[in-house]
């Protein structure tokens, strides 16, 4: 007999059950970012325990949300086309690529897998190339494009991001991989870090006049703001693995002054944002009482935390800095604890949609 004409087919009744996937955060892979830095950053501190724990975790995140992308293209394939031309939105589909290059530098530190890592620095690669070309070019063509103080954010940054994920899994498989691709490993790391450099120079600008010279409302201080000391301690990261990676390509000897004060001029950049954006956050929630509520885009904010505490204990390693041998735990902790946080309130808001009596939308 033929089905009674209301009846939905299973895939419907799925998407049903899955409410704000039309309007799921591009940037959501920002969770599987901060998972893993916090993770490798554990485990460079020697909690290694607490290391695995997050990398087993970090697995399940990054296939749910591989999962949750896929089911929103099936069904909601204009929302991401929409996405992928909005200046705002758009961006945040770099965070696939540095949480594919997290995630192998985690398989390469902890899981001790060289085939998994390097399959996944191709994947991220691959994403890196689509995402790069497709994004810049459609926003250079498009017709219709906003103000600068409506269509630029610190998000905008996660390209610079991604580029300098890309150089940092490349600068580890470097340090294990065999020849005859070391050198080019090390070239290839060393080419990615110099233009992730120059993009956050870029980006930065136009970013950073967008603050000075436009009205600043609360609702534009967006938790992807926290990328601008991100993106810097990222490349201090790489910068320092570049440095430890001297003796396996000759090349980067005579190179090794610059990459040095570089990689000190990253960190020092980076370090200068966090006052600055301690500041911004207590004029928007205390003085302009801003409520402070769950939004995807708050993994955007602790990725930079745990990335600095990472950064700066690779590169007081690389530059033998033991001067800063405090900074690293205390800011691991303070990632932690804004991981925990976060976590906790993407649990409350999935509980709230998923609740009886609750609207889908």
């Amino acid at each position: 007999m033929p089905s009674a004409p209301n009846a939905a087919s299973p895939m419907t009744r799925l998407s049903l059950r899955l409410p704000g996937l039309a309007g799921l955060s591009p940037a959501y892979f920002a969770m599987v970012m901060s998972t893993g830095i916090i993770s490798i950053a554990a485990y460079r501190l020697g909690f290694e325990s607490l290391a695995r724990a997050l990398y087993a975790i970090n697995w399940v995140f990054y296939v749910v949300v591989w999962a949750l992308f896929g089911l929103r293209l099936l069904w909601h394939r204009k929302a991401m086309l929409d996405d992928i031309v909005d200046h705002l939105r758009a961006p945040g589909y770099f965070t696939s690529v540095a949480a594919t290059s997290v995630l192998g530098s985690q398989c390469l530190l902890l899981g001790e897998n060289l085939n998994l890592a390097l399959g996944l620095w191709w994947l991220a690669i691959t994403l890196w190339i689509v995402l790069t070309y497709t994004i810049f070019t459609i926003f250079t063509v498009k017709r219709s494009k906003p103000r600068l103080e409506n269509g630029i954010n610190g998000g905008w940054l996660l390209a610079v991001v991604a580029t300098q994920s890309i150089a940092v899994l490349g600068a580890l498989l470097a340090a294990r991989i065999g020849q005859p691709w070391k050198l080019e490993l090390n070239f290839f790391a060393l080419s990615m870090w110099l233009w992730g450099g120059m993009l956050y120079i870029w980006m930065m600008s136009l970013i950073f006049y967008r603050y000075t010279f436009f009205t600043f409302e609360p609702g534009d201080l967006s938790p992807p703001y926290w990328i601008n000391m991100g993106a810097m301690a990222i490349s201090t990261l790489a910068g320092s693995l570049l440095i430890v990676n001297v003796e396996h390509a000759p090349f980067l000897l005579s190179l090794q002054p610059f990459i040095k004060g570089f990689t000190v001029f990253y960190w020092a950049t980076g370090t200068w944002w966090i006052p600055m954006l301690l500041v911004l956050g207590i004029w928007r929630h205390f003085y302009r009482r801003f409520p402070l509520r769950y939004d995807p885009l708050y993994w955007g904010a602790v990725f930079p935390l745990g990335m600095y505490a990472a950064a700066t204990h690779a590169m007081l390693r690389a530059l033998e800095f033991d001067f800063l041998n405090w900074v690293p735990g205390v800011f691991l902790a303070i990632a932690l604890a804004a991981w925990l946080g976060t976590l906790l309130g993407m649990l409350h808001a999935i509980w709230k949609l998923h609740r009886p009596g609750s609207v889908a939308t």
